[in-house]
């Protein structure tokens, strides 16, 4: 199967091909194409990874689709994995208009382009319980705030954008005006409790209306955590893969909420971000309308949702449609860094390594 890869530059893209790559076994070998606006991405100098490079045009340029129609047709692509976020709005997009230029898993756009904002999913999730206390924030009146607002302190992060972009713990008015002057390229802030909890994923794979796969994670650690002042890059350096029933309920209530919201058809692949309050219950706070970087982590242990994708674009007589809520093996943890592949083991056997007989 030829398949295309959008965004190879960025972490999520290249963990995609190496799920398909490593942990895949559907109509082997796969060949993959790879594709990125910037030159510089490391993702179109990986020969071992992708089959073949193209620099394309960002995805608002003109240009962007009669190069990607021509890559598509010369390529003879059978299908395609798109990740970048402003990719997948211009790919959602397309398709509602008419027909993709291949076979594509997308989201509704009108569901895709209000999850963009995160300040939506705050307003449409709170009056259900499922999200935190938020208000929005403009940086041009980012001055003292009202009594009714939220106590100190509270989160602030852009209400666009990801890897835990602008975002703060902040515990004074002042620490929040001088934190808006150092973000001038961010015009709008979510603020939203502080909640001390885990820091969960949710992956949720729907199919012409029907939810037929998913998983859950939780991030511990961060790649680089030490240069944000948050101390969250938005890339995962040691996480888990956990069984938890429970936060898989709270992500399906609410994308169900929001699909009905939108009026969108449940199709797409989702992550859904929780943290967990105080009393340890799980609150939405953002929805990815892609796969994260983990992915390939999850599919190291059995959960290969790039291969789900793919068996299901190609209508594959043998997959089982019925829904299926990934299990792991309990303790099973990853650890990633930058330029090493990840490594997946057992909590309880990481500090047996260590252990030496006296």
């Amino acid at each position: 199967m030829n398949i295309l890869i959008t965004g190879a530059g960025g972490p999520t893209p290249r963990s995609i091909a190496r799920a398909l790559r490593t942990y895949g076994g559907y109509k082997k070998p796969y060949r993959l194409i790879a594709t990125d606006a910037d030159p510089h991405a490391i993702g179109l100098y990986l020969p071992d990874l992708f089959d073949r490079s193209y620099l394309v045009p960002e995805a608002v340029h003109p240009d962007y689709w009669p190069v990607l129609n021509a890559i598509i047709a010369d390529e003879q692509i059978d299908c395609a994995i798109i990740s970048p976020e402003l990719e997948v709005l211009e790919w959602a997009h397309k398709s509602k208009e008419g027909p993709a230029p291949c076979k594509a898993i997308l989201p509704d756009y009108q569901l895709a382009r209000r999850l963009v904002d995160k300040s939506f999913l705050a307003q449409a999730l709170a009056p259900y319980g499922l999200a935190p206390k938020s208000f929005t924030i403009n940086a041009v009146d980012a001055g003292p705030l009202k009594d009714s607002d939220l106590p100190y302190p509270f989160w602030v992060r852009a209400t666009t954008g990801s890897s835990g972009m602008g975002s703060l713990m902040v515990h004074s008015a002042d620490e929040l005006k001088n934190w808006v002057r150092m973000n001038p390229g961010i015009e709008k802030f979510l603020a939203s409790e502080y909640l001390p909890g885990r820091n969960l994923a949710c992956k949720l794979l729907y199919h012409r209306g029907e939810l037929i796969r998913s998983a859950v994670g939780q991030r511990v650690e961060y790649i680089m955590a030490k240069v944000a002042p948050s101390g969250i890059t938005g890339n995962t350096s040691f996480g888990r893969l956990i069984n938890d029933p429970g936060v898989f309920q709270v992500a399906r209530r609410a994308m169900d909420i929001l699909m009905e919201k939108t009026q969108s058809e449940k199709h797409g692949f989702f992550t859904v971000d929780l943290k967990e309050d105080p009393q340890g219950v799980p609150k939405v706070t953002e929805v990815n309308i892609r796969a994260v970087a983990f992915v390939g982590c999850f599919a190291a242990a059995g959960a290969n949702f790039a291969e789900d994708m793919i068996r299901l674009l190609d209508g594959d007589s043998a997959f089982d449609y019925n829904f299926r809520l990934y299990e792991f093996e309990p303790g099973t943890i990853f650890l990633r860094d930058v330029d090493e592949q990840p490594v997946l083991l057992r909590e309880d056997q990481m500090m047996k390594l260590f252990h030496r007989e006296k």
